[in-house]
């Protein structure tokens, strides 16, 4: 199966459409209650008032959130091979980021995280070329806003604000311009929002918006380990990546290296961002999943012996099914 989507052969959309529906086989057989769908944050009700809760049936919240999550995967690959930080374009990104998507129930359902990951995408396509730009204010500012905009949807996706300066410092000299424009694009998308509020009378409220930025960060964390044990597999595939990448690091392009580094910083801030919600969701962590596929995607693709990924990638695959069943 891998060896099939190590080619950039237009059938595998065919086959990437069907493997997003093969991997939710289990969540589709399911009895479900009403799904609920939060489209923004209640904070940003008051400028788009669309109440989407009870707008779908389960079933179309999970069909929705499938087609979603494929097209997702189709401009997520294209990215990847854009700015070829694989051995060479192939559909495995694309393949990577369905399997990320599928690891748990929660992440197969509509939630503000799936719909920031159109964003997050689009966030690593502007970060990777900074590099190759000579004025690089305007991409800065427009990574602000589109932050902006995604806090609005989920307020965690804030702490992608950080990746601005970790991409300045990777990519560009100091300029510090460059360093402003992120945070005046960003301040521009709430200036619009405490206008609103000014408008209603509402202004103290527009204050309450940050309380979860003074949140501690938790200590003790209750987690029911049997619910994570497919992270093994995971687990044990980015390791194999990790070392594979460390031993080609000094021969890659120096540009490579550097949206490796990005991209793993943004897997650690995209995790740890859940504490500016105190009532997070396991989808939360879909955000993880555009960094995370990639070096995926990596491993298959500079994999030398193909019984041994093949194998490695059909147990991945059956122990997602096995635990989405059980």
């Amino acid at each position: 199966m891998i060896n099939q989507f190590r080619k950039l052969n237009p059938v595998n959309l065919v086959f990437l459409l069907a493997y997003t529906f093969f991997l939710r086989i289990a969540i589709f057989r399911e009895t479900h209650d009403q799904l609920n769908f939060d489209f923004l944050e209640p904070f940003a009700r008051l400028l788009i008032n669309i109440d989407l809760d009870h707008a779908f049936t389960p079933y179309t919240n999970i069909f929705i959130a499938a087609l979603l999550v494929y097209v997702q995967a189709l401009i997520f690959n294209r990215v990847v091979n854009n700015h070829n930080l694989l051995a060479k374009p192939s559909f495995l990104p694309g393949l990577m980021f369905i399997t990320g998507t599928s690891l748990f129930m929660p992440f197969m359902i509509l939630s503000p995280a799936l719909l920031c990951n159109f964003l997050l995408i689009w966030i690593i396509d502007k970060f990777l070329k900074l590099g190759k730009s000579a004025n690089s204010i305007t991409t800065i500012f427009d990574i602000g806003m589109i932050i902006g905009v995604g806090t609005l949807i989920y307020f965690p996706f804030m702490a992608m604000l950080i990746m601005i300066f970790l991409a300045l410092l990777l990519f560009r000299s100091f300029n510090w311009r460059e360093w402003v424009a992120g945070l005046i694009g960003f301040i521009t998308v709430f200036f619009f929002l405490a206008v609103f509020y000014y408008w209603n009378d509402n202004l103290s409220s527009f204050y309450q918006i940050w309380r979860p930025l003074a949140n501690k960060f938790p200590s003790v964390f209750k987690i029911n380990y049997n619910d994570y044990l497919v992270l093994i597999p995971v687990t044990v595939i980015m390791i194999l990546a990790s070392l594979q990448l460390r031993e080609n690091f000094f021969r890659s392009f120096i540009s490579t290296r550097k949206s490796f580094q990005l991209l793993f910083f943004m897997f650690i801030i995209a995790a740890a961002s859940f504490y500016l919600k105190p009532d997070f969701r396991t989808w939360h962590f879909l955000l993880c999943v555009p960094p995370g596929s990639v070096l995926l995607a990596y491993y298959f693709s500079n994999a030398k012996k193909r019984w041994f990924y093949e194998t490695l990638f059909v147990l991945f695959v059956l122990s997602i099914q096995y635990f989405l069943f059980v």
